[in-house]
């Protein structure tokens, strides 16, 4: 059988028989990989730490016809541990594998690339949890043909600031084309917003608390919109932890 080498992030896992799991894995070259990992359970398996969600591997599995067969894997980022350790990291990790997978099937190494900078920034504590998430979520969305605007106008293109947000109309808008009702976000939300999408990461450490839980409920609202189905790994974010 044909086997192949790639780089992957573990998303999940699920248990199979006795001794057996099947690994869902972000490969940066083959894309979503769903690959048995034989014995794995049991004590004496030679990587079974390494198959553990928020590990980056290094993969050589053969191609099976339903799911392909892990022979080796070697660890590249042990990020499992550090985030396990912490809840708003590990919830908020949980939160990004699973749109990962949501979002992504074929290749995409800046899907990839994105996902294991978070993963990586999460596992270390460079900024707060809910930041590394909400900055996470905006770019994955934009990646994946679906950028937000926090400037002009999303429909007119009139120019900003804008106060109405709007996420079936793809961000702010004028007020000339704001349906009645729709949350105002203050001038600080749209400047952290504009922040989190761009990696302004000074901008995003010095916002508030209260700028902060605005602008997570704007992404959840847009990101659930474009998702068509909720994120489950959503309902159990303690935003007023991760932020």
């Amino acid at each position: 059988m044909p086997t192949y080498r790639d780089e992957a992030v573990v998303l999940r896992t699920h248990q199979l028989g006795e001794a057996d799991r099947i690994i869902t894995m972000l490969g940066k070259h083959r894309g979503k990989i769903r690959a048995v990992a034989k014995g794995v359970r049991r004590t004496s398996s030679r990587f079974g730490s390494h198959v553990e969600p928020f590990m980056v591997v290094d993969l050589q599995c053969y191609e099976g016809r339903s799911l392909d067969v892990i022979q080796q894997a070697e660890s590249l980022g042990s990020y499992g541990s550090p985030i396990a350790a912490d809840y708003a990291t590990f919830t908020a990790a949980n939160v990004i594998v699973e749109t990962a997978d949501r979002l992504t099937d074929e290749p995409s190494p800046q899907q990839y690339l994105l996902l294991v900078g978070a993963l990586r920034a999460l596992s270390r504590g460079d900024h707060g949890p809910s930041l590394i998430l909400d900055s996470y979520l905006l770019r994955a969305l934009s990646i994946a043909g679906w950028a937000p605007t926090f400037g002009d106008c999303a429909v007119t293109g009139a120019p900003g600031p804008h106060t109405a947000f709007v996420a079936q109309l793809g961000g702010v808008v004028a007020d000339a084309v704001a349906p009645p009702g729709v949350p105002r976000l203050s001038r600080e939300t749209i400047e952290l917003l504009g922040a989190l999408l761009t990696g302004d990461w000074a901008v995003a450490d010095a916002s508030g608390q209260s700028t902060r839980g605005q602008a997570s409920g704007v992404i959840a609202a847009y990101v659930q919109w474009h998702l068509e189905r909720g994120l489950k790994s959503l309902n159990h974010l303690d935003r007023a932890v991760t932020a």
